[in-house]
């Protein structure tokens, strides 16, 4: 069975190696012919940010700009962004370039029910590890999850973050490295859940569907090759 399982984690790691390297390979913020098959949808053409809005809004902060292929949150003030379209069961990918020091983040199953989005969707870190402050380090499940390495490219180079969100467990991988997986909801999560921060939101994680949020946390940071395949 441990054979079996390393087995199946070593296979896991070789297809999320494949996959940023085909992610890489084509022109960035378009899909190849096997994600087309695969079911996968781009959220950003390269050109505009009309799959997204700021939470609690209907249109997108001028903050936020879209240039040479990517789109940046320019300053403090832009607000956070979400998809408009809710996700439940997901694969998710996208590259970002955080600045020197500076921190953001990627929420999943955000709803607008709270006053901020980190009150019910789980925040996926955003930031330079070298010279950011917080010690929540990028890829990691803020205050639950973490993994034992750090798989990020410098402040300043594009990293590719991609997530698996099912019911039956979720997985992180940063730059094709594979680096937690868990499940949702499990006694396991809420025990880790009754132990953060988080545990005084009442519906901090229960939600199953949601948005895909981006977050300002008043540093530059650039994204780009933004892309969402529901899982059925």
């Amino acid at each position: 069975m441990k054979r079996t399982i390393l087995f199946s984690s070593v296979i896991l790691g070789l297809l999320a190696s494949v996959a940023v390297a085909d992610h890489h390979k084509t022109k960035p913020n378009t899909l190849t012919e096997k994600e087309k098959t695969e079911g996968w949808q781009l959220l950003f053409n390269g050109e505009d940010l009309s799959n997204f809005r700021n939470y609690k809004k209907e249109d997108v902060n001028e903050k936020w700009v879209v240039k040479d292929g990517a789109f940046t949150l320019t300053g403090k003030g832009g607000g956070d962004i979400i998809t408009k379209e809710q996700y439940g069961a997901f694969e998710f990918k996208i590259d970002y370039k955080i600045s020197k020091g500076g921190n953001s983040g990627l929420m999943y199953h955000v709803l607008e029910t709270e006053k901020t989005p980190w009150m019910t969707g789980p925040e996926i870190q955003i930031q330079d590890n070298v010279d950011g402050h917080d010690p929540q380090l990028a890829g990691w499940l803020y205050q639950l999850y973490k993994p034992d390495t750090d798989a990020t490219n410098p402040a300043g180079e594009w990293n590719t973050l991609h997530i698996v969100i099912t019911p039956e467990k979720c997985i992180h991988y940063m730059n094709g490295t594979k680096y937690v997986e868990y499940v949702k909801g499990s006694a396991d999560w809420d025990a880790k859940v009754a132990a953060s921060k988080f545990s005084k939101f009442e519906n901090f994680g229960k939600p199953t569907k949601g948005h895909i949020n981006l977050q300002d946390h008043g540093n530059v940071v650039s994204f780009r090759n933004v892309k969402v395949r529901p899982v059925k």
